[in-house]
C-alpha cells in the first residue's frame, strides 16, 4: 500500500481549499444565513455543509461512490433531490422576506435557527451531484495507485475539515463588528434576493449547467 508524501498532502489541501471557495448554492446559503440569522446560524450552516461534504469524501474513500456513480439512477436522484432542496430553500427565504424586517436580536430563538442552518448546509452539500463527480475525479488516481485505506480516510477527514472551516470562517468574518446588525435590519431584502437566487440555481441544476 502507498501513502502520500507531504507535498502530495499539501497539493490535495490546496485543491480542497479551491473547491470550497468556489461560488455556488453552498456559499449563497451560508451568506444568507449569516447575514439574516447572525453568526450562530451562519456557523451552524458551515458545520452542516462540512459534514455533508464529508459524507461524499468518505464514500469516495471506501469506493462506494464509484459504485454509486455506475448506477443510472444515482445522478437522477441527486439532481432531483438537489432541485427540491433549492426550491424549498427559495420558498423558505421568500416567505421570510414577505414578513418584512426582523424585529428581534440575533439571540432570539437561536437554537432552532442553528438547527435549521445546520440542516440547510448539510442538505445542500448532500444533494449536490457536482460534489460527487468532483470527489470521484479527485480520488480516482489515488485509488488506482493502491493507496492505503488509512490514507484515503485521512483524505476524507482533510476535505471535511477544510470545507467546514472555510464556511465557518466566512460566517465569523462577516459577523465581526456591528456590520451584521445593520444587515439584519435589511434581512427581508437579503432573503428575497437569496430566495430568487435559489430558484435560479435550481433551474441551472436541472439544465446541467452547474
Amino acid at each position: 500500500m502507498i501513502s502520500l508524501t507531504p507535498e502530495a498532502w499539501l497539493a490535495l489541501a490546496s485543491v480542497f481549499v479551491l473547491g470550497a471557495m468556489s461560488p455556488g448554492p453552498s456559499l449563497a446559503v451560508v451568506l444568507r444565513n449569516t447575514m439574516s440569522g447572525g453568526r450562530r446560524q451562519g456557523v451552524a450552516t458551515g458545520v452542516g455543509h462540512g459534514i455533508g461534504f464529508g459524507v461524499y469524501a468518505f464514500l469516495a474513500a471506501l469506493g462506494i461512490a464509484t459504485a454509486l456513480s455506475l448506477h443510472e439512477g444515482t445522478e437522477v436522484v441527486l439532481k432531483w433531490g438537489g432541485t427540491i432542496i433549492l426550491v424549498w430553500l427559495g420558498a423558505t427565504f421568500l416567505r421570510h422576506a414577505s414578513k418584512g424586517p426582523q424585529q428581534g436580536g440575533p439571540g432570539d430563538d437561536h437554537s432552532s435557527s442553528e438547527m435549521a442552518g445546520f440542516m440547510q448546509g448539510f442538505l445542500v452539500a448532500l444533494f449536490n451531484p457536482k460534489i460527487l463527480a468532483w470527489m470521484l475525479a479527485l480520488y480516482a488516481p489515488f485509488i488506482e495507485a493502491d493507496v492505503s485505506m488509512e490514507t484515503l480516510m485521512g483524505m476524507g477527514l482533510l476535505g471535511m475539515a477544510i470545507d467546514g472551516t472555510w464556511y465557518v470562517t466566512v460566517a465569523t468574518v462577516l459577523t465581526k463588528g456591528d456590520g451584521v446588525e445593520k444587515l439584519r435590519s435589511k434581512s427581508h431584502i437579503i432573503d428575497g434576493a437569496m430566495g430568487v437566487l435559489m430558484f435560479v440555481f435550481a433551474g441551472l441544476l436541472m439544465s446541467g449547467s452547474i
